[in-house]
């Protein structure tokens, strides 16, 4: 809106001012604001899970909000980009009414809510953008048609929401890979010459993390819940469809697929199937670290984190060339 107001004279001015405010408006409204959100009661099933109860939950109310506001009034906002707003903020509301709620959603209502909004990305998407997909590792470009990219983007929409919030468990970790990936769509849309507008909105939504990370680092003092999972899985899966190589979501955010993905394909696999796997292996693995391989919080969020990088940095190395 402030780009509008002054022509676009201003944009580094402006863009620089944005992200500044977007960080101390985040840690503000988490300062005043958190003795509001509901209070965790503790996850039995979780490993150190009791330890989380009675501290603020659903903190991503706070830091979406944030986001959005700073998105309307820093950012360059096309018709496009303000469904994505709406649309991310539907998926943080849905989170946050989980997070409310004195007995958690059933898995099913979650995910049809979950399906919803997917479709509705994928057919934005589709409408607004090309269904041409850059191959980085063979460097093809290849055309999908448009009804076929919709159904994979509504996948890969619904599987980003969905593992990013079975990855969240550890103070600092789903946040933490969220920044890395996010950030490795970045530098693919600056370097593929994409959605530069965009672009901007995922430095915002960084910011926004960082400024809750700044009071979830252990000992957290508050989590994010449902309301900030949910709404970082969406973001990540946009990122990666505005990057033009949505497959690269699978190394780009390879962590968070694997940490949340593989918990929702063992009870799959069991409850549809009957098919048991990884039995010894617990999920998500950040409690089989911790619990079987006697990692503490910080070596799991710090080790995870690396392995991220490394794998982003190689990304990154392979889409320049």
């Amino acid at each position: 809106m402030i780009n509008y107001l002054t022509d676009g004279s201003y944009l580094g001015t402006v863009s620089f001012l944005g992200i500044i405010t977007a960080f101390f408006l985040t840690c503000f409204f988490m300062i005043k604001c958190r003795g509001m959100l509901p209070k965790d009661a503790g996850r039995d099933y979780a490993h150190d899970g009791k330890l989380s109860a009675g501290k603020p939950r659903g903190a991503g109310f706070i830091f979406i909000l944030v986001f959005m506001a700073a998105g309307l009034l820093f950012g360059e906002m096309s018709r496009e980009q303000s469904i994505y707003i709406v649309l991310i903020a539907a998926a943080m509301m849905t989170g946050f009414l989980d997070d409310c709620s004195k007995t958690p959603w059933d898995e099913y209502k979650k995910g049809f809510l979950d399906l919803i909004i997917s479709i509705m990305i994928a057919i934005t998407y589709v409408n607004f953008n090309s269904t041409d997909v850059y191959l980085a590792f063979v460097n093809e470009t290849i055309s999908i048609h448009p009804v076929l990219f919709g159904v994979l983007a509504t996948i890969l929409v619904w599987a980003s929401i969905n593992v990013t919030n079975c990855s969240d468990g550890v103070d600092g970790l789903s946040g933490t890979l969220s920044i890395i990936t996010l950030l490795t769509f970045y530098a693919m849309i600056q370097i593929g010459g994409g959605d530069s507008s965009f672009a901007y909105l995922i430095l915002l939504f960084v910011t926004c993390i960082l400024g809750y990370l700044w009071f979830n680092a252990t000992p957290s003092i508050l989590m994010m819940g449902d309301a900030g999972s949910r709404a970082m899985g969406l973001m990540i899966a946009i990122a990666a469809l505005k990057s033009g190589s949505p497959f690269l979501y699978l190394i780009a955010a390879l962590v968070l697929f694997l940490d949340g993905g593989l918990g929702l394909l063992k009870v799959a696999l069991l409850r549809f199937l009957k098919i048991r796997i990884l039995s010894k292996t617990r999920t998500p693995l950040h409690d089989h670290v911790r619990k079987v391989w006697n990692w503490s919080n910080t070596q799991t969020v710090y080790r995870f984190s690396i392995i991220q990088i490394v794998l982003s940095v190689a990304v990154i190395y392979v889409y320049l060339l």
